[in-house]
């Protein structure tokens, strides 16, 4: 559908690219759509069905592709203040119609209260469904715009997802989450100039995988000997 329905109307390049982080990524990787061992369940016999499963082979291979993008926009800083957004007020454009060829297409707004007896959020229009999850050991709420969804754009021609915050709200009190990191450039020069990178977990019991992606600025050259990771101030080796 290109730039003509679907979710990919909201990718407006002048919108995007003067965010306060943007990021693009291009994942493939390969998938086994039928393994020997599936394909051979009639064998004859325990023993050569158990030979066939632990001397798994794939006969068919299926390549999968995920592009993925990541915006952030800040509008406390640029908004007096206010942390109500829109998706008009983010990309400029709503969503006027779904693409044909998805077969799904969904918007999903983080609607989680800090406190259980204070909503503080008000999302428009209405959802067509909630969706709760664990994030993190975090259990969080979603709103859920189903774009194929024949009542959606009945109502309107466009949809317009909106949050707004029932009172003002003061930015110390956003809650701190369970993974973040800090990033720092030190020093000057090859010998000691370096890039240090501080990752925080503040869950109270629980130990989480982290994947790190660094961009290097063009004028440091890392060296991969240098690297030391360090945690509770003993080094740790990476997988």
């Amino acid at each position: 559908c290109s730039l003509q329905a679907g979710l990919a109307v909201l990718l407006k390049a002048e919108r995007l690219f003067h965010s306060s982080y943007h990021s693009q990524a291009v994942h493939i990787r390969p998938i086994c759509r039928v393994s020997q061992w599936f394909a051979q369940l009639a064998c004859d016999g325990f023993i050569s069905c158990l030979s066939l499963f632990q001397d798994a082979s794939c006969l068919a291979l299926s390549w999968e592709l995920r592009q993925t993008l990541t915006v952030v926009f800040d509008f406390f800083s640029s908004g007096q203040g206010k942390k109500d957004w829109s998706l008009f007020k983010m990309f400029s454009r709503t969503l006027t119609d779904v693409c044909p060829l998805a077969s799904q297409s969904k918007v999903y707004v983080d609607i989680s209260p800090k406190n259980k007896e204070k909503e503080l959020l008000e999302v428009s229009p209405p959802p067509t469904s909630v969706h709760e999850a664990i994030v993190q050991g975090d259990r969080r709420t979603y709103a859920v715009y189903d774009l194929l969804s024949p009542s959606l754009f009945n109502t309107s021609r466009s949809l317009n997802v909106q949050l707004k915050w029932k009172r003002p709200q003061d930015s110390s009190e956003m809650p701190i989450p369970t993974l973040h990191a800090q990033r720092y450039v030190g020093g000057y020069g090859l010998q000691t100039g370096e890039i240090c990178t501080l990752i925080y977990n503040t869950h109270p019991y629980r130990a989480f995988p982290v994947i790190l992606l660094e961009t290097v600025p063009w004028y440091l050259r890392l060296y991969v000997h240098t690297l030391t990771i360090i945690t509770k101030g003993k080094e740790n080796k990476p997988s």
